[in-house]
């Protein structure tokens, strides 16, 4: 594959991109801020989020965005005028709260942290709490989830995709009319890799960050590697965008641990590669 190309520097640690009318939007985290960044690399503050980390987005089927506020437990909801207003309370599914998918159905998918990372605490397993449309029904839908990362849901609604960090693997799901989860399997076992964000592609394959490992790697089901990007920083999320879906942007940051996150120069990244295929499913890319 052809040499990323750097589309924008001066980032504290960025997550959770999501390709959307016209530019990749992300959370840089350590600055409490929303950004969205256009392909000439022209850069907007869209929001600033009451909260510290970790925090994620994405979209409903009616434009408004939401926000994950980790630490808090809450689903923000950010209206035409630019407020933000609390969407669902999950309070009490987890500890802490970190990823976010929004379905063809309208559902919201967060997958949550059984352990404060941030205060140094042992592991314990989270699970994957399910948000109905309106906000209104909160229920966990799973539960032995080994740090849950990035997710994603395949074009027909009908499989949930996580990425579990520390068990190295990305485990399958699938989905019921009413958003249950069952039939829990391995989609993935990736030996040696650790898969934070992840995003999904026309040919079935998924891209996922690596943070130790500083790559980002393609696999199918069954976990045959098809394309490997080496970089010289940890990579913590990826998504596919653009014009025509092909786009691939990964989000790098020299990684010094939790507890020195946010010390010293800003070393994150947004890098961006031609890949062999668009984008599908969701998050989506609209």
């Amino acid at each position: 594959m052809p040499e990323p190309r750097i589309l924008l520097v001066g980032l504290e640690c960025g997550e959770s991109p999501r390709w959307h009318d016209g530019r990749l939007w992300l959370a840089n985290w350590g600055t409490q801020e929303v950004v969205a960044v256009d392909l000439e690399g022209e850069s907007e503050v869209v929001t600033r989020v009451p909260t510290t980390l970790p925090y994620s987005i994405d979209w409903l089927p009616d434009g408004r965005l939401l926000i994950v506020s980790g630490q808090e437990s809450l689903l923000l909801r950010m209206e035409p005028d630019a407020t933000l207003v609390t969407h669902a309370d999950v309070t009490g599914s987890d500890r802490a709260f970190n990823e976010i998918v929004v379905d063809g159905r309208g559902n919201t998918y967060v997958d949550g942290i059984g352990f404060d990372l941030m205060a140094g605490e042992e592991f314990a397993p989270g699970g994957i709490t399910l948000v109905s449309p309106d906000g209104a029904a909160v229920r966990q839908v799973a539960d032995g989830i080994a740090f849950g990362n990035g997710m994603v849901v395949t074009p027909d609604n009908s499989t949930l995709i996580v990425a579990e960090s520390y068990a190295s693997r990305l485990t399958a799901f699938d989905i019921a009319a009413d958003g249950s989860l069952s039939n829990r399997r391995v989609w993935a076992d990736l030996g040696g890799g650790v898969p934070d964000g992840i995003c999904l592609d026309a040919e079935g394959a998924v891209w996922y960050a690596d943070v130790p490992n500083k790559s980002c790697t393609r696999v199918r089901e069954g976990g045959e590697v098809l394309q490997r990007i080496d970089l010289d920083r940890g990579c913590f999320a990826c998504m596919l965008g653009g014009p025509d879906g092909t786009t691939l942007f990964m989000l790098a940051t020299e990684w010094r641990g939790p507890e020195h996150m946010n010390d010293g120069a800003r070393t994150g990244r947004l890098l961006t590669v031609q890949a062999p295929a668009p984008a599908a499913g969701w998050p989506a890319s609209t």
